[in-house]
């Protein structure tokens, strides 16, 4: 990066977060998603802070995976003696594609689908290590074994606690499925958790009414009729969906992607959506009258169509905005961050559009 880590220094000047680093990642041919990804979980704080604290108590001996390879990376930036430069993921790289032959090809990749499939790894990697350490304990703290040998029967019928991993505890929110029979007007809930909200997109729209339409009532009759328990039989009915617990960061991925029957194929909506700086999740649910969010990173699909592109981040660190694009990294306005809303009209030279948001919660207001 060399000039342009100058460049970027030259432009902080004084104002240099103090032990912060920006190093741009270098791309392996076709990797520019999973860089966007990393740079915006990098500057996601209490994942970072979470992800070295766990490196720091880790064991040494502990097998090569996905969560020890991104622990690495990201101890490698944080270590470095210079504020701005490059550095190669490629030990992730590497364990990525060995993990997944979906991202072994040097075929346009999702950056979604390499978000979704990242987070999901860690939790499965905690969740046995969780297991892995309740076990040893239980050994530890167990009283002696029955005379024979063998083990002391476990208690049947006895309801585990899910194991939470500080990756729920960061991106983990609730949703609930509310149906309302129209003959009883009996309101069956049934709650599922979240990492990400994934939004249908329309022309000229925001967030906010994305987020309307995503929690809208629709009203199930004719074949789509639902099977009422206490009428005991397919009745018209209501059904809404809502965010019962909203996430500390809330990721939101825009349907960009959409597949057309006409074509046979699927096409980029290149359709302009607002995200704003701070966004309010307004009535979701009565307890949560207005949780507030705060933007720090935009994952940016860049090209008109789905199977070619590519992908840059923009991060906000220490109120300032910085544009990643794989070695590049740059500092851009805040009212820069506009420009990647889409496009209008729909054919426009514009092609770099907001894919996946990430919003942290302020708390209630």
């Amino acid at each position: 990066m060399g000039a342009a880590g100058s460049k970027l220094e030259k432009a902080l000047g004084d104002q240099f977060p103090e032990g912060e680093r920006y190093f741009g990642f270098e791309n392996f041919g076709n990797t520019c998603y999973c860089n966007s990804v990393l740079q915006a979980l990098y500057f996601c704080a209490p994942f970072r802070e979470q992800l070295l604290e766990h490196s720091a108590n880790s064991r040494a001996d502990s097998e090569e995976n996905l969560l020890t390879c991104l622990e690495d990376l990201f101890s490698q930036i944080t270590s470095q003696k210079k504020k701005t430069g490059v550095i190669a993921p490629k030990r992730f790289v590497q364990r990525l594609k060995k993990q997944n032959e979906l991202f072994r090809s040097y075929m346009h990749q999702d950056a979604h689908e390499f978000l979704n499939y990242l987070l999901n790894e860690l939790v499965d990697i905690l969740e046995k290590e969780a297991k892995v350490t309740k076990t040893d304990h239980e050994t530890l703290s167990s009283p002696e074994k029955i005379s024979n040998g063998s083990k002391a029967p476990q208690e049947n019928g006895v309801h585990k606690e899910p194991i939470v991993t500080w990756v729920h505890k960061i991106f983990q929110g609730i949703l609930t499925n509310e149906t309302r029979c129209l003959r009883c007007e009996t309101v069956t809930a049934r709650d599922e958790t979240f990492l990400d909200l994934s939004l249908d997109i329309e022309q000229n729209s925001s967030i906010t009414s994305c987020l309307k339409n995503f929690s809208s009532t629709e009203t199930l009759h004719a074949e789509d009729k639902f099977f009422c328990d206490k009428c005991c039989s397919l009745q018209e009915a209501q059904k809404r969906m809502k965010i019962k617990k909203p996430p500390h960061i809330l990721v939101i991925h825009l349907k960009r992607f959409k597949y057309i029957e006409q074509l046979g194929r699927y096409k980029k909506l290149s359709y302009r959506v607002v995200f704003p700086l701070e966004l309010k999740l307004s009535n979701t649910v009565e307890e949560y009258v207005d949780i507030e969010y705060s933007l720090f990173a935009v994952v940016v699909h860049v090209g008109s169509g789905p199977n070619h592109g590519h992908y840059v981040s923009l991060v906000k660190s220490h109120n300032h905005w910085l544009f990643f694009d794989d070695e590049t990294v740059e500092m851009i306005e805040e009212s820069a961050v506009q420009t990647f809303f889409g496009s209008s009209q729909e054919y426009s030279s514009n092609t770099d559009h907001g894919y996946i948001l990430l919003y942290e919660s302020l708390g209630t207001r």
